[in-house]
């Protein structure tokens, strides 16, 4: 019973789509390690570079899911790379290194790191380690787009108090008046109520 749980376990994983992971490391035997205990699991290093490699061409040529460094010490170069990624083209990523130091990690942290690991990835723990940090990852770029939308929503808000306000002073109507307008205005155009009272205020100032 134990070996068929087995079996049907792994022929899950087989069935369910790999996550590709871009692996740097310059070490071979380490490499091959890491690429071993992920058999069977739901991630597959697709790729392996050498740290003297362009990361950000390579990731944008790529396009893995996962990127994961096994580094001795992150230098600045691979730090900034990080960092221009995590800003333009976000994904979980995985650091090994032999530094200890906080302020190595907390900079590593800060340019995109979902999961800093000190010292070289124990195949017994290194499937946690991805799950951990694509979780991180996946909360974090949540909590993001939740205060990205809730910007532009205050945003947008403000735009139609302003074109309210124009409307009311230029056309002579109450606030429920000039709100009325406004909507009726996007619904007969097919526009959002934002992108109309842009439209107006541009207009109304233009005319002033």
């Amino acid at each position: 019973m134990k070996r068929n749980d087995q079996r049907n376990q792994s022929a899950q994983v087989n069935n369910t789509k790999k996550l590709s992971i871009l692996l740097i490391d310059d070490n071979e035997s380490r490499s091959a390690q890491l690429i071993s205990a992920l058999k069977n699991s739901r991630y597959q290093v697709s790729h392996l570079l050498t740290s003297g490699a362009s990361l950000l061409k390579k990731v944008d040529e790529l396009k893995p899911d996962m990127v994961v460094i096994d580094i001795e010490s992150p230098d600045r170069d691979i730090l900034d790379s990080l960092h221009t990624l995590s800003s333009f083209n976000p994904k979980p990523i995985v650091m090994f290194s032999e530094q200890e130091d906080s302020e190595t990690i907390t900079r590593s942290i800060k340019s995109g790191v979902s999961a800093y690991v000190c010292g070289n990835a124990d195949p017994k723990r290194v499937r946690a380690i991805l799950d951990a940090a694509l979780a991180r990852f996946e909360d974090y770029q949540s909590v993001k787009q939740e205060l990205a939308d809730t910007k532009h929503e205050l945003e947008a808000k403000k735009i139609i108090e302003s074109a309210k306000r124009l409307l009311m002073q230029s056309r002579n109507m109450s606030e429920n008046e000039a709100f009325h307008a406004l909507r009726k205005m996007a619904m007969d155009t097919g526009q959002k109520l934002e992108d109309v009272a842009k439209t107006l205020i541009s207009m109304l100032n233009t005319i002033k």
